[in-house]
């Protein structure tokens, strides 16, 4: 019998409070609300199997939204002491235990988790899925994909999983605002690697992104008044933190604003202003 597995069982015996599945050496209970009607001893059940509150092998008949190999994106449900509580469609709340967390989850939040059987034989989800990532996506160089944030680095970027299911990274440079686990993206491919996996980009390509950018650049200038203390020489960190986009993106979009002559530049102020 395989633990957080569905798999087809043969029933072995009734009783007042279910049906046995199984064997005459290893057998496990089909709880009577879960027995399907007309069921005898000898016909097969396809049935899940998961441990209850007691930390008995039990069956179920009901579909549970995560088994051992999968992915899927769960519904925090609670946190405890040993870890947060995730939904998968079950009676018994699924744990991921603190330490199998890439980010601390709250209750309310969502997260793509695969699920194990840990040393002492429980059922626990896991956060940590890059290992069970594809690098088979059918994906090329500018298509637009959608996926899940799973875990975000200072260092590298953010990784998604594309589909929930494909390995993907959005590399540091190409990082816009704040990106957090369990977020649901829309990005495009700017690489497939030589060993499969996608880099991608929040930002469209440059002459597209460059109308985006030129509109939030303007919204900003009329909010502030008619102007916005930045030029070409403000620090690219603060452009980044202020307008969510790269100094040579907001070179192109000023470019762009002056072109349409929407706005003008006070060097001596180290403003832009919006134009009469």
């Amino acid at each position: 019998m395989r633990l957080g597995e569905k798999q087809v069982l043969t029933v072995v015996k009734r009783v007042d409070f279910g049906v046995y599945l199984g064997s005459d050496e290893e057998r496990v209970l089909l709880p009577k609300k879960q027995v399907p009607d007309g069921i005898d001893v000898g016909d097969p059940v396809e049935v899940f199997l998961y441990k209850d509150s007691s930390d008995r092998m039990i069956a179920t008949t009901n579909e549970p939204k995560l088994t051992v190999g999968e992915l899927a994106v769960l519904d925090v449900v609670d946190v405890g002491q040993v870890g947060a509580f995730l939904d998968w469609g079950l009676e018994k709340d699924l744990l991921l235990p603190f330490r199998e967390q890439t980010t601390k989850v709250e209750k309310g939040n969502r997260c793509l988790v695969s699920l194990y059987v840990d040393k002492s034989g429980r059922l626990c989800a896991t956060m940590k899925v890059y290992p069970l990532l594809r690098t088979d996506s059918p994906y090329k160089k500018d298509d637009m994909v959608s996926g899940t944030v799973y875990e975000t680095s200072r260092e590298s970027g953010v990784f998604v999983a594309v589909d929930d299911k494909y390995s993907a990274l959005i590399p540091r440079r190409e990082v816009y605002g704040r990106m957090y686990a369990g977020q649901q993206i829309e990005a495009r491919v700017t690489a497939v690697k030589a060993d499969g996996k996608l880099d991608l980009s929040v930002r469209a390509k440059i002459p597209e992104q460059m109308d985006k950018d030129a509109h939030l650049v303007m919204e900003r200038i009329m909010k502030n008044g008619g102007e916005l203390p930045f030029t070409d020489k403000t620090d690219p960190e603060c452009i980044k933190a202020e307008l969510g986009m790269s100094k040579a993106a907001f070179k192109r979009a000023v470019g762009r604003l002056l072109k349409q002559g929407k706005i003008t530049i006070d060097e001596k102020q180290g403003k832009i202003l919006q134009s009469n």
